[in-house]
């Protein structure tokens, strides 16, 4: 599956009839022999980036539109989405004092009443995906313009104004990088990596190609392919993921303990490669304060190296106060038992105010010592 040349190869074991949209043989035929949408060198460059993060060097920035629908796909649409998380991102790098790692949801939801079909979801991720790199190799977002961006954000909304000292720091890092001879308009390409929902075993299992230089399996729908709390076929699903070289995620949410952590790490992450692995841990403030401690500490002994990070709005946006709650409640936990919060799940809805905030105040934890 490189640009020299890919082979599509069945799963190890046919998923069920059932699983997902009922595609039909000739849907599977013609996804089968479709271009990959991503190529297994990108995804192993993006397991070692997520290492980093896994390591402590990285935040990982992981940008969502759950509630978007085919007609949601439009250039500006698109295109704002984008700057949203280009604008966060900047934020967080200057908190972090380190590289943030971005992610970006690319794919449609399995088909429903107002979506494509397989096929149809399939050209909708190959055009967002072909936008958004054009957007990023082109200079459209350089260091310089995404600051501004933030200037003018904070300065016209009264819901982030009383963020202006910390925008004031970084016109002033841009600054001191220019006095140094670093012009940060210069640094216009943007790293961006897609993400994929697995729910649908035949539509994935129709994506993944075996790399002509490896011989690896890898889903080409997406960079790093995730699987949720609520997933029907979990088990199958997390069966599947076992297959693919792809770094990959996995869903954590209220119900979830360290037996459950264990079992997945056993079978997804046998080898404890940093950066293959991924928890979205997605429980509310509460259960994660009672719960994600053990957790965190029996993936700890068992010497895993995961990312973990943090999903406040896992079905949809939420009132701000609860999703800064639970961002809270996470980065608090982690300061505790002294270990990585290693990045934001985050929703881009509306004009992005919301999202902008929430990575305000993930920069503002990362300046203050944690909760007793």
């Amino acid at each position: 599956m490189t640009e020299s040349g890919a082979r599509r190869t069945p799963p190890a074991g046919e998923p069920p009839s059932g699983s997902g949209e009922k595609l039909s043989e000739e849907t599977v035929a013609q996804l089968s022999s479709s271009p990959p949408l991503v190529f297994a060198g990108e995804c192993d460059l993006l397991t070692a980036q997520l290492a980093r993060a896994a390591r402590g060097e990285a935040l990982v920035l992981h940008c969502a539109d759950r509630a978007r629908a085919f007609g949601g796909q439009s250039a500006d649409v698109i295109r704002d989405r984008l700057r949203t998380q280009l604008q966060m991102a900047a934020v967080l790098t200057y908190a972090a004092a380190g590289p943030v790692v971005k992610l970006s949801a690319v794919g449609l939801p399995p088909a429903g009443p107002h979506q494509p079909g397989a096929v149809g979801r399939y050209e909708a991720a190959a055009a967002r995906l072909n936008l958004v790199r054009a957007l990023g190799a082109g200079g459209y977002a350089n260091l310089a313009q995404v600051h501004e961006w933030n200037r003018e954000r904070v300065t016209r909304s009264p819901t982030l104004r009383h963020h202006t000292p910390l925008v004031d720091r970084i016109g002033r890092a841009l600054a001191f990088m220019r006095a140094c001879g670093l012009d940060p308009a210069r640094l216009g390409a943007v790293e961006l990596f897609a993400s994929h929902e697995g729910r649908d075993l035949r539509y994935d299992s129709a994506l993944t190609r075996v790399d002509s230089r490896t011989g690896h399996r890898y889903n080409t729908s997406g960079h790093f392919v995730w699987t949720g709390a609520h997933t029907r076929d979990r088990e199958e699903q997390a069966g599947y993921l076992a297959t693919i070289r792809n770094p990959v995620g996995v869903a954590l949410g209220p119900g979830s303990d360290a037996d459950e952590a264990m079992r997945l790490l056993g079978r997804l992450d046998p080898d404890r490669e940093p950066g293959r692995m991924t928890f979205q841990v997605r429980m509310g403030a509460a259960a994660l304060r009672d719960r994600l401690p053990a957790l965190v500490e029996k993936v700890t002994a068992e010497d895993h190296r995961v990312v973990w990070l943090c999903d406040p709005t896992p079905d949809g946006p939420r009132p701000l106060d609860d999703v800064v709650a639970e961002v809270t409640a996470f980065h608090d936990v982690h300061r505790a038992l002294g270990t990585h919060p290693g990045g934001l799940t985050a929703e881009l809805d509306g004009d992005g105010t919301a999202a902008l905030e929430l990575a305000f105040a993930v920069a503002e934890l990362r300046r203050r010592p944690c909760r007793s």
